[in-house]
């Protein structure tokens, strides 16, 4: 434990940004398996419909600070290269 006042704000500080960027991360998750699973099933309007989400997920975690914005456009070029897959078949 921290004996100094400003250290123990340090450690109040870290563990409600660690809450944060994991709430954050497990929305991104969520969204994002949610498409899968919509892909899996070959479901094209629910799929559209969830890359949206999952699209604006990873958007949000990049503004948040929470993933790198070459991260989440890796995620989101794979993610719209299986959507488009489904609408075109």
């Amino acid at each position: 434990m921290p004996n100094i006042k400003s250290a123990e704000k340090r450690v109040e500080l870290a563990r409600k940004r660690t809450a944060r960027n994991a709430a954050i991360k497990s929305a991104t998750r969520t969204a994002v398996k949610k498409f899968e699973t919509a892909f899996g099933q070959h479901d094209a309007p629910a799929t559209a419909a969830s890359f949206k989400k999952a699209a604006i997920a990873l958007d949000k975690a990049v503004s948040k600070g929470v993933l790198h914005k070459n991260t989440a456009a890796r995620k989101k070029s794979r993610l719209a290269k299986k959507a488009n897959k489904l609408a075109q078949a």
